[in-house]
């Protein structure tokens, strides 16, 4: 199961404020009311550096598929992951509750026939099937490796994109904005979008203010 937990943070939306007013040597104890016209404004005109004065730190776990489209936002994130160099405990897969098939009018992505169902009914084209039998190959060739001798770190190169990884994740909340910008959108691909839309929860319940201006609720 895709996870997203919410480990650390730091500032609110005070902090934003905070940030934006210390030009003119001012600084609030609560938000007011104007400070809220404030927040949208600095929105509204890219003005980013009051946002990253704020910070949020996730422990994800998801598919190796899902966390290499994520790990291409660097600006503003720092990322560490669980290394199967030193770690050799039995790996988990991602196992889709449906089969998307292939979107006909564009290049990538997919479309919204399902083509397949949850194999745990046992039922739809043998290419279930087929996925546990090369996911339980695919075990069986790792352990087999690890029980001869061979170093984790090379034993690890037979295990498929769909195993589970986790990492700490942490950045500003313009940062991670960003971040669930692009993955929300219509054309992402839905696993991702699952962390994301997980994401976004947490930092609009952090920052009810911030993340509403910058056009995530």
């Amino acid at each position: 199961m895709i996870k997203v937990a919410l480990k650390d943070s730091m500032g609110s939306d005070l902090s934003v404020v905070n940030a934006a007013r210390v030009s003119f040597d001012k600084e609030h104890e609560y938000v007011k009311t104007g400070d809220t016209k404030l927040i949208k404004y600095l929105a509204d005109n890219n003005h980013w550096s009051p946002f990253a004065h704020t910070s949020v730190q996730f422990r994800i776990k998801a598919p190796i598929f899902v966390a290499r489209q994520l790990a291409k936002h660097q600006v503003g994130l720092s990322w560490n992951e669980i290394s199967r160099r030193y770690v050799d405990q039995e790996p988990e897969f991602y196992y889709p509750e449906e089969w998307r098939g292939k979107p006909v009018d564009k290049k990538q992505g997919s479309s919204e026939e399902v083509i397949d169902i949850n194999p745990a009914t046992k039922s739809g084209p043998a290419m279930v099937d087929d996925y546990h039998h090369a996911i339980k190959k695919c075990i069986w060739t790792y352990n087999s490796l690890l029980y001869k001798g061979v170093a984790p770190e090379m034993a690890r190169m037979v295990l498929p994109q769909s195993m589970f990884t986790e990492w700490y994740w942490t950045g500003s909340v313009y940062a991670f904005s960003r971040v669930c910008k692009q993955r929300l959108s219509k054309d992402a691909q839905k696993e991702t979008s699952e962390v994301a839309s997980l994401i976004s929860k947490q930092c609009e319940r952090l920052f009810p203010i911030s993340w509403k201006a910058l056009g995530n609720v």
